[in-house]
C-alpha cells in the first residue's frame, strides 16, 4: 500500500513555516479586512500565509500543483496541494483563538493526507491514508485519535455552525428536531467542530457552508479517525473541483444515517 508519510512530514514543515507569522499577526489592529459577497472575510494576513506556504512547496515539490483559496493555481502535476491558509478568518481578526491553517494533498480526487494546524490552541490534527489519525503539538508529541462510540442520538453531543442558516434554511425543521433530540448542542464552529468529532470529543458536527479548500483536509482526518462525512443527503463532498461550497454533516459513523434522516425530511428532499 502506498503511504504518504514523507508528504505528511512536509505538511508539518509547512505549518511550522507559517506559524510564527500567523501568531504575530493574530488580532493585529493594522490588518486590512475585505468582506466578500457571501459575507466571508479575507485579510492581508491570510494572503501572506498562503504566500509562505506556496514558497515552501515551490522549493520542495516544484512539480506538484498548488491550489489555494486566495491566489491563482500553479503547477500541472497530478498531485494537488490544497490550501486554506486561514480557516476562521472572522475569529482571527476579532482575537478569538479558534482558527487554523488547513493543508491537504489530493491524488486522483481523493484526499490522501490532511493537516489542521491551530497554533492559538497549541494543537494539530492530522492523518495520512492508511496511517491513522493523530493529534498533538508536533509529530514527536502525538497521540492517535478515533471517533466516539456513541450510538444513540439522544446521548450525542452535536456542534453546528451558522445556526441561522440551518434553522431558517431548507433543513430548518429537521435541524430543530435534531438539536431537540440531542443530549447537548454547541457551536464550536469552523474546523474545530469537525476535529472534535475526529478525536471523539463530539459526536456530530454540522457545517452550513464548506468548500473543497476546507473539506480536503477535514475529510482525510475524519475518515482516518473512523468517522463519516457527507452532504445532508448522504452524497460525497470531496472530488469537486469548483470553489462552490456545500452543507456538510460529519459524524462518528454510527449516528450518520439517523442524523441524515432526522435532518432532511423525505418529502421534498434534494439529491
Amino acid at each position: 500500500m502506498v503511504t504518504f508519510d514523507d508528504d505528511l512530514r512536509l505538511a508539518h514543515v509547512l505549518a511550522d513555516a507559517v506559524e510564527r507569522t500567523a501568531m504575530e499577526l493574530f488580532a493585529s489592529p493594522g490588518q486590512e479586512v475585505q468582506v466578500a459577497a457571501d459575507g466571508s472575510l479575507t485579510t492581508d494576513a491570510a494572503v501572506r500565509l498562503e504566500e509562505l506556504l506556496r514558497h515552501q512547496l515551490q522549493r520542495v515539490r516544484p512539480r506538484d500543483r498548488v491550489e489555494g483559496r486566495l491566489l491563482e493555481p500553479t503547477g500541472q502535476g497530478e498531485r494537488r496541494w490544497v490550501l486554506d491558509a486561514l480557516d476562521g478568518a472572522a475569529n482571527y481578526v476579532r482575537g478569538v483563538p479558534s482558527w487554523a491553517s488547513l493543508i491537504s494533498l489530493v491524488v486522483e480526487d481523493q484526499p490522501v493526507l490532511g493537516l489542521v494546524a491551530a497554533p492559538s490552541l497549541a494543537r494539530r490534527w492530522w492523518a495520512g491514508l492508511g496511517s491513522g489519525a493523530w493529534t498533538g503539538r508536533t509529530l514527536a508529541r502525538a497521540s492517535t485519535i478515533s471517533v466516539s462510540s456513541t450510538s444513540v442520538l439522544d446521548h450525542a453531543s452535536v456542534s453546528a455552525d451558522d445556526i441561522a442558516s440551518w434553522l431558517f434554511g431548507s433543513h430548518g425543521q429537521g435541524f430543530a428536531q435534531l438539536t431537540d433530540r440531542a443530549w447537548r448542542t454547541r457551536a464550536y464552529g469552523d474546523f474545530w467542530s469537525h476535529a472534535l468529532v475526529a478525536e471523539g470529543a463530539a459526536d456530530v458536527a454540522l457545517g452550513a457552508y464548506l468548500d473543497h479548500y476546507q473539506l480536503s483536509a477535514l475529510e482525510a482526518v475524519v475518515r482516518e479517525a473512523g468517522g463519516r462525512i457527507s452532504d445532508p443527503w448522504g452524497g460525497a463532498v470531496t472530488g469537486r473541483q469548483s470553489g462552490a461550497g456545500t452543507a456538510v454533516v460529519v459524524s462518528n459513523g454510527r449516528l450518520h444515517e439517523e442524523v441524515l434522516t432526522t435532518l432532511t425530511p423525505l418529502e421534498g428532499a434534494e439529491g
